[in-house]
């Protein structure tokens, strides 16, 4: 079977995938980077459309090369317009069968403008329920509105939660199911040593919630917490940090590589998950590869926690959450389960070979 050549249109992808990039990788950014890893083990030779400056353009990073396409990146409508010809460069010069759009972007819909002129097939990955449900189209009027034009408009869309899936099809719109690839070496059944009882890790944006983690480490001063907290709002970042610095049971970081996270939650008896808006959370994976439960306010894709027994949803209930993780902690037998049961959900949904053949069926359809 041929694997087409795709082309993924990613801001921050670059830094998965270059072994000298001194930041971290977003979730998506994570995905687009695996996913395109996986295609060129098929021999698909996919493309990343990085933002000008930020990798060598031509540079190849696992069988995956780097083409500079302006500054699409920065959501600034001048910095769009004069991405526009880098990207169409770019595309024109790489010749890709499909351009990949993986989360909210007004670039789908520009990209579905020029496809026909390109020669090239558009296809779009929802990353967060917000994208689906009418969130983003509420919050950016004007951009939302292209967003949503562009889902309607591409010539694929796949959803990473069954949820996504029903989302697209109430709308009358065909997808798939992908869910979230695993990167090499996290796999649940390794040797872990814990060291500490709960585990925030997050960019610092006011759709994380930082604060309640902190919150909850207030509620629980027994326990040991490590806040893993990578800035990007400056000043909510300083305020977690300060009052952070004030819990004598919480341990801060300014954040770590992708490539050294998983040793967090192999540390970690629970992961604690306070965002507003997520499709599926890496963390996710990573809490299961650790050995470690999952304790959730609010997201939980598919209502796997329960489906699984992975720990605790507590469905936006602070206080809730307060009493399972208690629970938990205070129950090894509990939090043993819950391990177990994270365990479970990511043997059975994140096959990358079966994830990596529905992403190709979905093209071929």
């Amino acid at each position: 079977m041929r694997v087409p050549r795709v082309a993924f249109l990613s801001g921050g992808a670059h830094r998965a995938l270059d072994p000298s990039a001194p930041k971290a990788a977003g979730g998506a950014e994570l995905q687009v980077a695996l996913l395109a890893g996986e295609l060129a083990k098929r021999g698909g030779r996919p493309v990343l459309l990085a933002p000008e400056g930020a990798a060598p353009d031509g540079a190849e990073w696992g069988g995956v090369r780097i083409r500079a396409a302006g500054r699409f990146d920065t959501g600034g409508v001048a910095d769009a317009l004069r991405a526009l010809p880098a990207v169409a460069r770019a595309i024109g010069s790489e010749r890709p069968d499909w351009a990949v759009v993986y989360g909210w972007t007004s670039w789908l819909w520009l990209l579905c403008l020029m496809r026909r002129a390109l020669g090239v097939r558009v296809a779009f990955v929802c990353a967060l329920d917000g994208e689906v449900d009418g969130t983003f189209r509420r919050e950016n009027p004007l951009r939302g509105a292209l967003f949503e034009r562009g889902i309607r408009l591409a010539d694929a869309r796949f959803g990473i939660t069954a949820g996504h899936v029903a989302a697209f099809r109430r709308a009358g719109l065909t997808a798939g199911l992908v869910r979230l690839l695993l990167q090499p070496g996290v796999a649940p059944g390794r040797a872990v040593t814990k060291t500490r009882d709960l585990l925030w890790v997050a960019r610092c944006h006011a759709v994380k919630r930082p604060h309640l983690f902190l919150d909850l480490a207030e509620r629980l001063p027994e326990a040991s917490c490590r806040m893993v907290c990578s800035p990007q709002d400056r000043g909510l970042w300083e305020s977690v940090k300060e009052r952070a610095g004030l819990l004598p049971n919480v341990d801060f970081c300014a954040g770590v590589s992708y490539r050294d996270v998983q040793a967090e939650f192999d540390a970690a008896r629970a992961f604690v998950n306070t965002s507003l808006d997520e499709g599926v959370p890496n963390t996710f994976i990573h809490s299961a590869a650790g050995g470690a439960a999952i304790a959730s306010l609010l997201a939980d894709p598919d209502g796997l926690i329960a489906r699984f027994g992975a720990g605790v949803s507590a469905g936006g209930d602070f206080e809730g959450l307060a009493r399972g993780v208690s629970r938990l902690l205070r129950k090894p037998e509990a939090l043993a389960a819950a391990a177990a049961g994270a365990a479970r959900f990511l043997a059975e949904w994140h096959d990358n070979t079966a994830n990596v053949d529905a992403f190709l069926a979905g093209l071929a359809a």
